[in-house]
């Protein structure tokens, strides 16, 4: 009787092994985002996130200068409607979208993007914060967070806002009665300023009830975390269904071997 010997089990193994390795290294990866909005309760809350995964060309501000009409759609509505094709104009093979609706304190929100990692290795976020006439929180430099290494490793698990990190986009006055969330939006008076940092004028909404119906208060501090966003790679069902078909290989050939060494009597070698 020809029993299967211990090296065809050994291979096999290894068949599964390279199963795994070669799908866990792929270009190809799912990546789960999940938004949280950490702000102190009745604080501010977030548009969507529009997001991008790219290859690290498109720069939609800067820091002392003014704002562009790109982040100008996310910081004074939320929109981003200039900004979502601009992104692709910029790098047309970038992975592009949007994560939830309103995000206010304390809740979550989710979402998966297949992710070319050979080519897409950068993270570039941006999202309006209200109420606000025209403040946002985004990346400045369009390489500043470098998802993948050249391996496709997924090697930042998460990106934490605090509210020294709110940009105030200096393209619409401050005005209560024209802000977003709390005020009418389209009363909008232009200030052609430059975008910067500022969290402290957010407290000059407070008091005021918004659109969701609590009453605001900032709470903010600068070091106070208002937003995380978490990266998760999560195999693909062709993946999952090639490891599980290697796994399965393993478990016949082990339960063969124990059935022919159990009808000869004898021990494999």
């Amino acid at each position: 009787m020809n029993l299967i010997s211990s090296t065809s089990l050994r291979r096999a193994a290894g068949i599964a092994a390279l199963v795994l390795s070669a799908t866990t290294s792929a270009a190809q990866l799912n990546i789960l985002v999940k938004v949280e909005n950490l702000a102190p309760a009745n604080s501010i809350s977030f548009a969507p996130l529009h997001v991008g995964f790219n290859n690290g060309t498109f720069d939609s501000f800067n820091n002392g200068q003014a704002a562009t009409a790109a982040i100008i759609s996310v910081a004074e509505g939320g929109s981003g409607s200039a900004w979502q094709p601009a992104f692709a104009a910029a790098d047309p093979s970038a992975t592009r979208g949007t994560i939830g609706g309103l995000l206010q304190p304390g809740q979550t929100s989710s979402f998966s993007f297949l992710v070319d990692t050979a080519l897409n290795r950068f993270f570039t976020f941006a999202s309006m914060v209200v109420p606000s006439n025209d403040f946002f929180i985004g990346n400045d430099s369009p390489t500043q967070y470098q998802l993948f290494d050249a391996f496709g490793t997924l090697v930042i698990g998460s990106i934490v806002q605090k509210a020294s990190d709110i940009w105030d986009a200096g393209s619409e006055l401050f005005d209560p009665a024209a802000a977003a969330f709390v005020g009418n939006n389209d009363l909008r008076t232009d200030q052609n300023g430059d975008v910067s940092f500022n969290f402290a004028e957010l407290a000059g909404f407070d008091g005021l009830t918004t659109a969701t119906g609590y009453v605001f208060n900032s709470a903010l501090t600068a070091d106070t975390d208002v937003y995380r966003i978490t990266f998760q790679a999560v195999p693909e069902p062709e993946t999952i269904a090639l490891m599980v078909a290697g796994l399965l290989a393993v478990a016949w050939i082990s339960r063969r071997r124990r059935g022919q060494s159990f009808e000869s009597g004898s021990e494999l070698v």
